[in-house]
């Protein structure tokens, strides 16, 4: 053995020691803590990030607040800095429930949350049913996988105007199935972009984009159930609606929590599908809260309006998020 392994070994006896004395033996001098080092490269790593946050969400939240209390018209736009403060009054106008302006705003947050519930409610079945019914093994599994996530895959441009020319009352395959293939109409062709059915036909289309992706989430979470609780579960006699009653739905809480969030949230600041599907002016039947304040914005100049409805849509929507977690939290949870 040569004398450089013998004093490795010496060393390594000697430090191990050190680390670690003898119950009785003297008392070894702690080591000093080593200086950190301060290092700026990881704030230089964040800081592009940092910056493009800045400036395409904090600045035009920022300047979102203070359009909300100035008069900004089509009057003053070119000189926009210069324009009156008016402080509250435009939310006043649009909070006021006797004027024409804040009867079309309460009318249409009511509006959007029966919209937001009904998308919701549909999308969350069918991906619950998607789901559930997948997690079987069977022969053509992975095809209807595969079927089942088109409509998510799909740009949501492309996928509206497909609805659009479908629900086309003249010749639209919903018209030409419903009318004269089933009858169901008689010879009326109904108007489906129009009046009060437009409404529905928004609902289909935001349901067909939006269920794959709570059929995706729901069925990664089913993922982690293990199949021996479900057996024991038959062995005992429970059904197949209280297996799932009982096994799958709290299995998949947390997962629900999140996905019903996210989805209502999507949901209530919905504005591709109706500007696609009806263009710039929704039909009152189906005006939503971001139709609404893009309409007051830019069809009646009015940007002040539109930036205090869009502060009102913030701090509702702040609000019921924080109240949905503190409720969908596991209990010590934000403790951790």
């Amino acid at each position: 053995m040569s004398h450089s392994t013998l004093d490795s070994g010496k060393t390594a006896a000697g430090s191990t020691n050190a680390a670690n004395p003898e119950p009785g033996g003297p008392a070894t001098a702690a080591p000093a803590p080593r200086k950190r080092r301060r290092s700026f490269l990881p704030y230089g790593l964040i800081a592009p990030a940092a910056l493009l946050e800045l400036l395409i969400h904090i600045g035009p939240m920022l300047l979102g607040f203070w359009i909300a209390f100035i008069s900004l018209t089509q009057l003053n736009l070119t000189n926009w800095l210069n324009a009156p403060f008016v402080g509250l009054q435009n939310f006043i106008n649009g909070l006021n429930p006797e004027s024409t302006i804040g009867q079309a705003f309460f009318s249409t947050v009511g509006r959007t949350l029966g919209y937001t519930i009904l998308v919701v409610g549909f999308s969350w079945v069918l991906g619950m049913a998607g789901a559930v019914f997948l997690s079987s093994n069977f022969k053509g599994r992975a095809i209807l996988r595969t079927f089942f996530l088109v409509p998510y895959a799909l740009p949501a441009y492309v996928g509206t105007i497909a609805w659009a020319f479908m629900f086309n009352q003249r010749d639209g395959a919903v018209n030409q199935i419903l009318v004269d293939t089933l009858h169901l109409f008689g010879d009326e062709r109904p108007f489906w972009l129009l009046g009060e059915n437009s409404f529905g036909a928004m609902v289909i289309v935001n349901v067909w984009q939006l269920w794959p992706f709570a059929f995706l989430m729901l069925m990664a979470a089913l993922q982690n159930v293990p199949n021996d609780v479900y057996e024991a579960a038959a062995i005992d006699g429970a059904t197949l609606w209280q297996q799932f009653r009982t096994i799958t739905l709290p299995m998949v809480r947390p997962a629900n929590g999140v996905l019903l969030m996210v989805m209502s949230l999507w949901t209530f600041n919905q504005f591709n599908i109706p500007f696609v599907l009806f263009g710039a002016t929704s039909p009152k039947e189906a005006t939503l809260i971001s139709p609404l304040i893009y309409q007051n914005s830019f069809g009646s100049w009015n940007f002040g309006l539109g930036g205090a409805m869009s502060v009102l849509l913030l701090i509702a929507l702040f609000i019921a998020s924080v109240f949905y977690i503190r409720m969908v939290l596991p209990k010590g949870a934000d403790n951790d």
